[in-house]
């Protein structure tokens, strides 16, 4: 359950109604009366339900039965699903998984921003399932099971799922979490080891093992061993994210990195680093922006929120002079070493504070762009949008994460700025999950 607290109500007698459309975290919404959400409904399907749950503006149900399904029904994957909250729409296929996505982001262009777009982009897709390389998983010793569970969160309830394989995870981490689970039942800290994060590279997978309590002698040649066993590299987090250190202080031999074969490029990243998550979708995303945008030798883009350099490096080989700016030194300083690492000597990078409006004095801001990309966070990137307008870009290109602020944000491009919405598309970065990833490009009117 989330979002505000909902009243338990005594089961109401089964009620039978045809399912209208999907929520946004992949419930069943039956309309008619007060609405009501309804995990495990679809789209077009009969079903069987009791109102379990009371909210303001809806009710929760408990699917009871499905009278007729909806053609689009499969058989999920994972035995974990419905209770392990990884995943919410396994029991969806995959083109109606990326309809509903396009549907949502459609309604929100139309909804939010009340602008029209040109055409629709084909969506991105790649392979639905191994794809995620990163991850936060939870760590929890259960004592009445007298074990230690390690996955995702579970849908509706704050406790860990007790998973034994994640399929969406990619290998060799969707086979471990048992393993784990025993590796961590093992140590003396099993009650002070709360979290792992996930980092797989293409030359090696990274664990980062959150600790409360330094792990004995013991500990470390249990948690060494697992490591060789398994070939992981092994970091433990007593504090922040700065205090992240090699098990065996080495790190283990070259830093982590991911490819853009098509750009020639090899990018290093820390465990820690954001990197998107689909490293497939991420190749085919990265091209993609090039493509739409397009710069040419002698053009000048600008890359907010670049991160390590994943979107800049790969415009820098088309000649242009390219400008990346991100809030996190530390990213930057990843982002300079992959441009040197590379032989990228028409990139450069700046640190900047991009959830204000930057000051006119922005070394960044002293040149013209002909092209501008943005990729922000959840929250969008409308502390930018004012300075983007001002540059008159030819081409702006809106890499997002979350379809309302991409709306709203797409709105004053629009509206207030003057731009047009030329084109849009779903990027299938986290299939079988509620999550919209997309694209927009506007031009100059």
């Amino acid at each position: 359950m989330t979002g505000a607290t909902a009243a338990r109500v005594p089961e109401r007698e089964p009620e039978c109604a045809r399912v209208d459309a999907l929520t946004h975290e992949g419930e069943g919404i039956v309309r008619g009366g007060k609405t009501v959400f309804i995990p495990g409904a679809l789209p077009g399907e009969t079903v069987r339900f009791v109102r379990a749950r009371r909210r303001r503006q809806h009710d929760e149900g408990r699917l009871l039965e499905v009278l007729e399904p909806s053609a689009e029904r499969v058989a999920p994957r994972c035995a974990h699903f419905g209770v392990c909250g990884g995943c919410l729409l396994q029991h969806l296929g995959p083109e109606a998984q990326l309809a509903a996505k396009q549907q949502e982001l459609a309604d929100n262009l139309q909804r939010l921003a009340q602008v029209q777009c040109r055409h629709w982009l084909a969506p991105l897709t790649a392979s639905v399932w191994g794809y995620r390389r990163r991850a936060r998983l939870g760590v929890k010793y259960v004592a009445k099971k007298g074990k230690v569970v390690v996955g995702f969160r579970e849908r509706h309830a704050p406790y860990v799922a007790d998973v034994q394989r994640c399929h969406v995870l990619s290998e060799p981490v969707g086979e471990l979490l048992a393993p784990l689970g025993a590796l961590v039942g093992a140590l003396g800290i099993r009650a002070q080891l709360p979290q792992i994060e996930v980092a797989v590279a293409d030359n090696a997978t990274a664990l980062v093992l959150r600790v409360l309590a330094a792990p004995s002698p013991t500990d470390l040649e249990q948690l060494r061993a697992f490591g060789e066993r398994h070939r992981l590299r092994l970091y433990l987090q007593p504090g922040g994210l700065e205090t992240i250190a090699p098990l065996d202080g080495d790190g283990g031999g070259e830093p982590l990195h991911y490819t853009l074969p098509e750009f020639g490029l090899r990018l290093e990243f820390a465990p820690s680093d954001f990197v998107q998550i689909n490293a497939a979708i991420n190749r085919a995303l990265v091209a993609r922006a090039v493509q739409l945008l397009g710069p040419a030798e002698g053009d000048a883009v600008l890359d907010l929120y670049c991160g390590l350099g994943n979107f800049t490096l790969a415009l820098a080989r088309s000649g242009a002079q390219v400008v990346g700016v991100e809030g996190e030194r530390s990213l930057i300083e990843r982002a300079r070493r992959n441009a040197a690492l590379n032989g990228i000597e028409n990139a450069q990078f700046h640190a900047a504070d991009l959830s204000h409006p930057p000051e006119p004095s922005a070394p960044w801001l002293r040149r013209n762009y002909s092209h501008v990309l943005l990729d922000p966070p959840r929250v969008g990137a409308r502390a930018m949008l004012a300075t983007v307008a001002a540059m008159r870009p030819r081409r702006v290109l809106y890499v997002s994460c979350h379809p309302g602020s991409l709306a709203r944000d797409l709105g004053m491009l629009v509206h207030e700025h003057g731009f047009v919405l030329d084109a849009a598309g779903v990027i299938d970065m986290f299939p079988h999950t509620g999550h919209v990833e997309s694209l927009a490009l506007l031009r100059a009117s």
